[in-house]
């Protein structure tokens, strides 16, 4: 049994841990879970990702009880096509499905996993990012993937529900070196109903749109959605498309703050990046490195994170091994050769 340090680390080490665990079919025991942090030990994403992992591949597992800081997950053969799990209040039903994804190389039929929680919340990316961010990213990489909303939700209620539909893939090299030609904005807005009356959504989306359009970024096109929600919230993406690559930006509605500076936020942090020279952000990044641990791969990041730093070292635990080039308002990581593909039971 592999064992691992999360002291210093978030719940992206837990999840590319427990992925890589079920990928390799390799034992782990994750010591000192988000022990940094104000809350430490699992929270109830973090948990639920354990539990959906677990019954995927019929694991043996301890530590997977709200607050736990020491998980042990010893994986067998996969062994399921389909899982239902409740996140909890407004845990995030995108985390979950993030620790779900890599498996999707290890498929020899197709995969379903159901998450009820939250689907628009902090810390988290948007599922509107997942469906129009990241998995048109992953596709160009080979991952059959998609996602089904059924309900939005917001905190602190949650009460959202959505279906990530996996498919097997063969995981090409990961190749996030060259944006390519810019492709344009498209801004998408979403209110809890209750919010209709004074145009939230609407509000979010003309305040993007306009601190986009100024900056000369084409849009192509801007939605607003009011849906019935157990709470009310808010939330916006900004996703902007180039030749080779994608990115997301959002932001979400906080009591008291206007809906123009929602909107605004994201399009602020949709500029920054345009400006840049990185083909994809340090968020972004973190999560596929495990994909680049799976088939080898390159990307080119802003900076450097600690994030991404433990992401990494995580990587090494595992015999990989990784390289860092520091360059002129950039950063580029290589990530050699990936697993070898007998240990993925090809």
């Amino acid at each position: 049994m592999r064992t691992l340090d999360g002291e210093a680390a978030g719940g992206q080490f837990l999840r590319t841990a427990l992925s890589l665990s079920v990928l390799t079919e390799t034992s782990v025991r994750i010591e000192h879970v988000r022990a940094d942090r104000p809350e430490p030990g699992l929270k109830s994403q973090h948990a639920a990702a354990v539990d959906v992992l677990a019954a995927i591949c019929d694991a043996d597992v301890t530590g997977t009880d709200v607050g736990s800081t020491t998980v042990t997950f010893e994986p067998g053969p996969i062994s399921t096509n389909h899982v239902d799990v409740d996140v909890g209040t407004a845990g995030s039903v995108a985390l979950v499905f993030d620790a779900v994804l890599p498996i999707a190389a290890r498929l020899t039929e197709p995969l379903s996993v159901t998450a009820t929680g939250g689907t628009d919340v902090t810390w988290s990316p948007p599922l509107a990012s997942l469906t129009h961010v990241k998995l048109p990213l992953l596709r160009r990489h080979g991952v059959q993937a998609a996602v089904e909303r059924d309900r939005t939700g917001f905190y602190p209620a949650g009460g959202g529900r959505a279906t990530l539909h996996l498919g097997q893939s063969t995981i090409a090299p990961i190749d996030c070196t060259c944006r390519g030609d810019g492709r344009g904005a498209v801004v998408r807005s979403i209110a809890s109903e209750g919010l209709g009356d004074a145009d939230v959504a609407d509000r979010q989306a003309t305040a993007a749109v306009d601190r986009l359009a100024d900056s000369g970024l084409t849009v192509h096109h801007s939605t607003t959605t009011y849906a019935e929600t157990a709470c009310a919230g808010t939330s916006i993406l900004v996703s902007l498309a180039y030749e080779q690559t994608r990115a997301g930006f959002d932001a979400l509605g906080e009591p008291g703050l206007p809906a123009e500076d929602v909107g605004q936020r994201a399009a602020e942090a949709a500029l920054a990046f345009h400006e840049g020279d990185a083909v994809v952000d340090e968020h972004m990044a973190d999560q596929l490195l495990v994909f680049a641990a799976i088939a080898g791969g390159t990307l080119v990041i802003p900076r450097m994170t600690e994030h991404v730093e433990t992401s990494l070292a995580l990587l090494e635990e595992f015999g990989l091994e990784v390289h860092v080039d520091d360059g002129p308002g950039y950063v580029q990581i290589t990530v050699h050769d990936g697993l070898e593909s007998a240990a993925l039971g090809r």
